[in-house]
């Protein structure tokens, strides 16, 4: 039995299923490759034909001949036909689905790093919005964020870079971090998306309040915000 080629759409070196005797019948990449083998079962047919005795002689030989040639056309179309758009395919974009329901779930102990890639607790940080900046680094939402945080709440952003970036030059300063090991985001269950920032609010007793899939204006999520000061 011949193995399989590099692409598993059948045997590389043959057709399963013929008779032993038959020999090895391989597969031309060029159905044109046949061409000569099929003019040469015609004459071999006219030939005898035209002999006495000769159609009885060469008979079986031309058949089993014939055989495998149709055999071997009809193995090349079913092994090139799925191929025909090779180059072409192009695979689709999964849609996105909103994060799995965090609400109530409780926020796990990751340590992430700050930019002297000295380990930071994440809980020890509550109550606090969670920002994900590793799709977007929406400075301007982020600027936002701390505007509205009530006192008492911290902001948090986080990348997936080995070092904390530099944080944000407002008044009021964010907590610059990182998460290397990409923690947070298997949380989430949800890869980041370009141009998108992902915020998390948890209350100080580490349970997850709101999941933002895309960081808006602050009138979207301005009450939860002021619920984790409570």
């Amino acid at each position: 039995m011949g193995k399989p080629d590099a692409e598993g759409h059948g045997p590389a070196d043959g057709l399963p299923g013929l008779p032993p005797e038959w020999g090895r019948v391989v597969v031309p990449d060029d159905a044109s490759a046949l061409a000569a083998e099929a003019a040469q079962v015609h004459r071999e047919l006219r030939r005898a034909s035209a002999l006495p005795g000769g159609h009885r002689a060469l008979g079986l030989p031309l058949l089993v001949l014939l055989v495998a040639v149709l055999t071997t056309l009809a193995g090349l179309l079913a092994v090139t036909w799925p191929r025909a758009n090779r180059g072409t395919d192009r695979p689709t974009p999964a849609p996105y689905s909103p994060p799995a329901i965090l609400t109530g779930q409780a926020l796990p102990a990751l340590d992430l790093v700050d930019a002297e890639d000295a380990p930071v607790p994440l809980r020890g940080l509550l109550p606090a919005m969670i920002i994900l900046l590793d799709g977007c680094p929406c400075p301007d939402r982020v600027d936002e964020a701390l505007a509205a945080a009530p006192s008492g709440v911290s902001v948090v952003t986080v990348t997936g870079r080995r070092t904390a970036p530099v944080g944000p030059t407002t008044q009021r300063q964010a907590h610059v971090l990182a998460d290397p090991a990409g923690g947070l985001r298997s949380f989430l269950g949800q890869p980041a998306r370009p141009g998108a920032a992902t915020a998390l609010l948890v209350n100080r007793a580490g349970l997850v309040t709101r999941v933002l899939p895309d960081l808006g204006t602050v009138e979207s999520y301005q009450s939860d915000l002021n619920a984790l000061a409570s």
